[in-house]
C-alpha cells in the first residue's frame, strides 16, 4: 500500500535574491501520526535543504514553531496531518516581517514584551536567611492559568488590532503583565500600569476573543485583557471620583 502523499505549499522569501515572497510545492509521504512540522523536516532533510524554519522541541512547549497553516495560526508541531486536506499551505506568521521562508522577525515582541516587565518585583527585599516568598495555593490560582504562556505569538497572528495598529502591545505581553500584577508575592503594579492601561495598551482591544481561540496552551489572554480593563476602571474611580480609596 502506497503512503498518502500530502502537497505541501510553503512560503518562500530570501530578502537577499527575491523581490517578493512566492509559494513552492513539496510531495511529501505521510506516514499516519505526522504533523506539520514532520513534514517540513522532511522536505528540510530530503527535499530543500535551503528551507528555512524554526522549531526546537517538538512537543508544544518552546514556543518556536508557531506557523499559519491553512490560514490559521497554529504550532506546526501540533497540527496532524490526517486532520488536514491533502493540499496543505504553509505561511510564517502574519503581522510580523519575513526574515526568510518561514521564519519571522521578532523585535516587535520582544520589545513589547520586555516594556511590561514580566518578572516578579517583590514587594518587600527579604534575606536568604528570611526564607522564601509564601503563597497559599488559593493565591497561585489566582494567577497560575497565565503562567502557561509560551511566547508562541499565535495570538499576536490572530489579533486584528495588532495586525491594524502596530503600537498594541498586544494580548501576551499583557496577559503576563497580568499575570505578575495578580501575584501576591509582587510589588511592580503601579510600574506595568503605565505601560499596559494605556491607549496602546488595554484599551486598544475590542475583544475579538481570537487570541483565546488560537491559543495552544488555553491561557485565555482575552479574558486577561478584560481583567486588566476592569482593574483599570476601578484605579480610574479611585483616583477621580473616590481620591479617599487610593490605595
Amino acid at each position: 500500500m502506497s503512503e498518502r502523499q500530502i502537497q505541501l505549499e510553503v512560503l518562500r522569501y530570501n530578502p537577499e535574491t527575491d523581490s517578493e515572497p512566492r509559494f513552492q510545492t513539496y510531495s511529501v509521504p505521510c506516514e499516519a501520526e505526522w504533523v506539520v512540522l514532520d513534514a517540513l523536516n522532511y522536505v528540510k532533510d530530503h527535499l530543500d535543504t535551503t528551507l528555512s524554519y524554526r522549531w526546537s522541541c517538538h512537543m508544544a512547549v518552546c514556543g518556536s514553531c508557531g506557523m499559519m497553516i491553512n490560514g490559521e495560526p497554529t504550532l506546526s508541531c501540533k497540527a496532524f496531518l490526517r486532520d488536514y486536506p491533502d493540499t496543505i499551505r504553509v505561511e510564517p506568521l502574519v503581522h510580523f516581517p519575513i526574515e526568510r521562508d518561514l521564519v519571522t522577525v521578532i523585535d516587535d515582541f520582544m520589545e513589547k514584551l520586555n516594556r511590561v516587565k514580566p518578572y516578579l518585583i517583590p514587594k518587600e527585599a527579604r534575606t536568604i536567611a528570611e526564607g522564601e516568598y509564601r503563597q497559599s495555593p488559593a493565591e497561585l490560582k489566582r494567577f497560575k492559568q497565565y503562567t502557561l504562556c509560551i511566547n508562541c505569538m499565535l495570538c499576536y497572528s490572530a489579533c486584528p488590532e495588532y495586525g491594524l495598529i502596530p503600537d498594541f502591545i498586544g494580548p501576551a505581553a499583557i496577559a503576563l503583565a497580568h499575570r505578575y500584577n495578580s501575584d501576591s508575592r509582587d510589588g511592580g503594579r503601579e510600574q506595568r500600569q503605565q505601560v499596559i492601561a494605556t491607549k496602546e495598551g488595554v484599551w486598544e482591544c475590542s475583544f475579538v476573543g481570537a487570541c483565546s481561540e488560537v491559543c495552544p496552551k488555553h491561557v485565555d489572554p482575552a479574558a486577561a485583557l478584560q481583567q486588566v480593563k476592569i482593574a483599570s476602571t476601578v484605579d480610574w474611580y479611585k483616583e477621580h471620583l473616590m481620591p479617599w480609596g487610593k490605595s
